[in-house]
């Protein structure tokens, strides 16, 4: 049984309240992508390969800024980060409607880019934030919390590019031809292409609210943590003394790449072994992410009798089980366990970052960030899948890619994730702290 301990305080409630609600916010993005997918190999006529550009765009935005958003928030403060990455987010939401009129695909990913610079530094700082925002032995249980409104998020965004983005319009190649010889095909594309921005607009004005609301309130004082030679910043150069640390990097890197690779072809999946339309597919999609949310509150209830690496390795040989599932039985049976595969996923990001920076003490930004960094996996694993699919023909043999990224989780959770390194283990609060070994 884990000691109950007391999750935030009165007077950091509403900062919390706040920054728990960008994790919904920044879902938005994240998985309409899932729908942007499909949807720009229709109006672009892409590949699976050249879709999976969308995906490598994104979270390049990550990987380069996340480092940068650290060194702000180390320098001055977490609010600062946040409200930077909110006007980012905004931003390259706004840009998304002069890409819809250009009908530019290389525009799109400057914009969605942009979004992820953004997010780069809600991540980094949300993460952290929350993460020693109070008791350090319920880092995981506070972050599992706020990253329960991560997949409500993640609902939403996939129910807006459902309804709003599809069109439900899928044309064979028969009507394909037809439409081309009255020359009214390029006027279809162009229309399905133009679905794309109202959404947007719509997200990037809440977003600017949002910055207010956090530019308004005041946030609690950020205890420093000083070092042993009485250093109040965190080094790069300090990171690598922390195996448990490198090795969260290596689990994050991933963990994402399963997510995001599972996700951005999971319509792909059901429609060649499912026969599922765009619609009913997305509704599947849909299905499997409330799956993830209920996973992911059912995993902050657990957490407090299970410790969340333990719990975190179980979830994890069932997502191998699963996968496996999916290969080697493509259809009903492999469709629905892509889609259940969601449920066990649900804790994984959180509960890895919150053991990746256990103990860094002064050292938390900056690794936060570095963990951060490590979402390119969701940039490499996308297009690696996409790859596998128009080379073999086969949207289950790409599932290999996930299965391979739980394996190496499984590995994490039971031994990789032990805190070890120059610890810093007495509570954020003191004025100093010393390392323990």
């Amino acid at each position: 049984m884990i000691e109950k301990h007391k999750i935030v305080s009165k007077e950091s409630i509403l900062p919390f309240v706040l920054v728990s609600a960008l994790f919904f916010l920044w879902a938005l993005p994240n998985n309409l992508n899932d729908i942007l997918i499909p949807q720009f190999m229709k109006s672009f006529e892409l590949s699976r390969l050249q879709a999976g550009l969308v995906q490598s765009a994104f979270y390049l935005g990550y990987f380069l800024f996340a480092m940068p958003a650290a060194l702000i928030m180390d320098k001055y403060n977490y609010k600062t980060g946040l409200i930077i990455g909110l006007l980012l987010f905004a931003s390259g939401c706004f840009l998304f409607w002069p890409a819809a009129s250009a009908g530019n695909y290389m525009f799109f990913l400057f914009a969605l880019f942009v979004i992820a610079s953004g997010l780069a530094f809600l991540e980094t700082g949300s993460n952290s934030f929350i993460a020693v925002l109070g008791d350090p032995a319920t880092s995981e249980h506070r972050l599992n919390f706020s990253q329960s409104f991560n997949p409500l998020g993640s609902m939403t965004g996939v129910l807006i590019g459902t309804v709003f983005i599809f069109s439900g319009t899928e044309l064979s190649n028969v009507s394909i031809e037809t439409m081309k010889s009255a020359g009214t095909y390029k006027a279809y594309l162009h229309d399905e292409i133009a679905r794309v921005g109202p959404p947007y607009l719509v997200i990037g004005s809440i977003i600017l609210v949002w910055a207010f609301l956090i530019w308004r309130t005041r946030f609690p004082e950020e205890k420093k943590i000083i070092s042993a030679d009485g250093d109040t910043k965190g080094k790069l150069s300090a990171l690598i003394h922390y195996p448990h640390f490198l090795k969260g990097v290596a689990a994050q890197f991933f963990y994402v790449g399963a997510q995001v690779g599972t996700w951005s072809f999971m319509i792909q999946y059901l429609k060649d072994y499912m026969q599922k339309s765009e619609k009913e597919a997305g509704a599947l999609l849909f299905i499997s992410i409330l799956a993830f949310g209920i996973g992911r509150f059912a995993a902050t209830a657990l957490m407090k009798k299970f410790e969340p690496r333990k719990l975190m390795g179980a979830y994890s040989i069932f997502n191998v089980a699963l996968c496996t599932l999916a290969i080697l039985t493509p259809g009903i049976i492999g469709g629905w366990a892509l889609v259940a595969s969601s449920f066990f996923m649900s804790l994984m990001f959180p509960t890895i970052f919150a053991l990746g920076i256990k103990g860094l003490g002064p050292n938390t930004k900056l690794g936060g960030s570095v963990i951060i960094m490590a979402i390119i996996g969701g940039a490499v694993s996308t297009p690696l899948m996409g790859l596998i699919s128009d080379t073999t023909h086969s949207m289950a043999l790409a599932i290999t890619v996930p299965l391979a990224c739980y394996v190496f989780i499984i590995y994490y959770s039971f031994l990789g994730s032990r805190p070890s390194g120059p610890l810093y283990l007495t509570p954020v609060k003191a004025d100093k702290v010393e390392p323990q070994n």
